[in-house]
């Protein structure tokens, strides 16, 4: 049974993501630097290991990742406008460097990490150059948060050509769990409150799904793949908001399903084995 560290693991998504790897049998060593009694009781229940580490610093890294065979890195602020712009970017880009050195330092089988769709262009204030928007559409950084993931998404080419690591980069769309579907009603009268990632969105448990499919798939060197959910967050066919939100902008294919994502997945599909199964039509 191979040990799975997972950063960021108090987090949303973390959480849905350990809870996943165990139930599938692998032993999770959880590390986040936001750790409390609720927390412990809540890798214990799940049979997890849960570390306090400040992966901002480097020796911390390592020990958090000492006894791990592969790691799945989460771990970061978490969206642009949090903290100031540079905060961003210094805190970030020290996670993900220092997780990357350590993995390699400690002989990792594989690093799969949260890379973002902001590395795509978001909040497509400039419009997309085609849509579905594939991982060629890459980089248009325009936040501070998004260069730390471009930044990251070199530093993860080189340091596994150092190391022969295969590194996975999951350009993660945003992240939703059931309760976020609540506001979901609230987007529809008006297609320009989500144009800023083309009406996208990925449940967590797809996520966990991706991260977990990602620790095997067929990955050799750095790659990095768009994860989000098989449709739009909206009730209307995605040809319809294009038209009226980006009217310049072409449909670089047809779309298989009225709803359709814009966000491309096809590349998770074919060589991680992604297949989303959760959607908010499922739960409103």
């Amino acid at each position: 049974m191979s040990t799975v560290a997972v950063t960021g693991a108090t987090g949303k998504t973390g959480r849905v993501v350990v809870a996943d790897l165990t139930e599938h049998g692998h032993k999770v060593l959880a590390v986040d630097v936001a750790v409390g009694a609720a927390d412990r009781a809540w890798a214990a229940g799940l049979g997890a290991d849960l570390l306090c580490a400040d992966l901002t610093d480097y020796g911390q890294a390592v020990d958090a990742l000492r006894e791990a065979d592969t790691v799945v890195h989460l771990a970061n602020i978490p969206a642009p406008g949090l903290y100031p712009a540079a905060h961003t970017l210094n805190t970030n880009t020290a996670m993900n460097h220092n997780v990357f050195l350590a993995a390699a330092h400690n002989r990792l089988g594989r690093v799969v990490w949260a890379s973002s769709e902001t590395t795509l262009g978001l909040p497509f204030d400039v419009p997309p150059r085609y849509a579905p928007v594939d991982e060629d559409h890459f980089p248009y950084p325009t936040s501070t948060y998004a260069l730390s993931k471009v930044l990251a998404e070199a530093a993860a080419e080189q340091i596994a050509g150092w190391s022969g690591i295969p590194f996975v980069g999951l350009r993660l769309s945003n992240v939703h769990v059931e309760a976020d579907y609540a506001l979901v009603p609230g987007y529809q009268d008006d297609p320009h409150l989500r144009k800023w990632n083309l009406w996208g969105y990925v449940d967590a448990r797809d996520v966990a799904q991706a991260c977990r499919l990602a620790l095997t798939a067929p990955v050799t060197g750095s790659q990095n793949f768009i994860i989000a959910a098989a449709d739009t967050i909206m009730a209307r066919p995605s040809v319809d908001l294009l038209a009226e939100v980006f009217p310049t902008v072409e449909l670089a294919r047809e779309l298989a399903d009225p709803y359709d994502t814009l966000l491309a997945i096809d590349r998770a599909r074919s060589v991680l084995g992604y297949a989303p199964r959760h959607s908010w039509r499922d739960t409103l």
